[in-house]
């Protein structure tokens, strides 16, 4: 082989791997793009909810005490059973008060005859003004004391003051209970309260937000509570905030508050740990984006826009507050741009992109297919 030829197989050979390398350069080019799914930024009104941790209490408990001292006769009710307004509780042996009674009216029928006697010969100037002004007054005490003895003889049957589920009883028949003696509880379930505690930074925060115009506290002030209770599902009524306090736990530095539940089925037990939801707070005009898009950097948190011509490039941003699963900005974004929701590990500012569905997008679609397929009524080739 000549070196001409030599020359013009080397020339032909290089002219090969440059078409081989534009070809590949070719294929290769529009796979630069990096693929990455966006959102579009919007402002818009949002509800604001609250969530507590909380302890459910009887509207009304209510301590059951002797009013008397004696020894217990008679316990009338089931520890635990749901108990009535009035219903008699326990009896307290009577015999000594009913003797007080016995001997307070023997008091008072003398202390009234004598006062008949009395006051007739006094109209008379029979007797002096100051053996009428005695029997009056051994009139009126006796009368007094009349009725204390009757009134004790009444409180030998302990009764319940509220209607509510009972508790276990302190002292079992035969016991000698004294005068103030707690002999069991009586919880009113029926509304129950819903207690919790809301941390002073985060109430004076949406107060900050609502003097500034970003915040819309419920008309009248009322907020509407919902309930999640231990097994995680959410309880079907719906209560309402009727209490939080205006002064600022000095120990705790919390701000006590309180929620109201009507429970007519009994769902919900004094003493019970559940999770409260207050709603009633709006966000105006407010951008939130999710936690995802945000890049925590030493200059500060920011988002990778992606520009007209699906570029890459950076925005600086101020948040706030934590909203769900989402962040509120306070600066950098004004509504309208388009960030980077996934891929922004890869996403460097000047990159070019290409917009695909989320993952959550392709959820849906997908959902959307599986259902709108599963409505089909299978054709002719199907059932051959």
């Amino acid at each position: 082989m000549t070196m001409r030829h030599l020359l013009i197989c080397l020339g032909v050979l290089g002219l090969s791997f440059s078409i081989v390398a534009c070809k590949s350069e070719k294929k290769t080019a529009p796979s630069m793009a990096l693929p990455v799914s966006v959102i579009e930024v919007k402002a818009a009104d949002t509800p604001w909810p609250a969530a507590f941790q909380a302890q459910a209490s009887g509207s009304r408990s209510v301590e059951v005490r002797a009013r008397v001292q004696g020894i217990i006769e008679r316990r009338l009710y089931t520890e635990g059973d749901f108990v009535k307004e009035g219903q008699v509780l326990f009896e307290i042996e009577r015999d000594t008060y009913e003797a007080q009674v016995q001997q307070a009216q023997a008091q008072f029928n003398n202390a009234e005859r004598e006062w008949r006697r009395v006051r007739p010969l006094y109209e008379k100037n029979a007797v002096s003004q100051k053996e009428r002004d005695s029997a009056r007054a051994a009139y009126d005490s006796s009368r007094a004391a009349l009725r204390t003895a009757k009134i004790n003889l009444d409180y030998c049957q302990v009764i319940s003051p509220v209607s509510g589920y009972s508790s276990k009883e302190n002292f079992t028949v035969g016991n000698l209970v004294s005068n103030n003696s707690l002999l069991t509880y009586v919880n009113q379930t029926d509304p129950m309260h819903i207690d919790f505690s809301i941390a002073a930074p985060e109430r004076m925060r949406r107060q900050q937000l609502e003097a500034a115009g970003r915040l819309r506290f419920p008309d009248g002030g009322t907020y509407k509570a919902r309930l999640r209770l231990l097994d995680g599902s959410m309880y079907q009524g719906e209560g309402k905030v009727t209490f939080i306090d205006s002064q600022v736990q000095p120990t705790t530095g919390v701000i006590k508050a309180r929620a109201v539940f009507d429970n007519s089925t009994g769902q919900i037990m004094p003493g019970q740990y559940v999770r409260l939801f207050m709603d009633g707070d709006v966000l105006l005009n407010a951008i939130l984006i999710p936690q995802k898009c945000v890049m925590i950097t030493q200059q500060g948190p920011m988002v990778m826009g992606v520009d007209k011509d699906n570029k890459v490039y950076i925005i600086p941003i101020v948040v706030s507050e934590t909203v769900g699963d989402k962040y509120l900005v306070d600066s950098g974004l004004k509504g309208g741009e388009r960030i980077v929701l996934e891929g922004l590990v890869k996403a460097r500012p000047g990159m070019p992109v290409t917009i695909q569905p989320s993952m959550d997008e392709l959820s849906k679609i997908k959902s959307t297919k599986s259902a709108q397929n599963a409505g089909k009524e299978p054709s002719e080739a199907d059932n051959k």
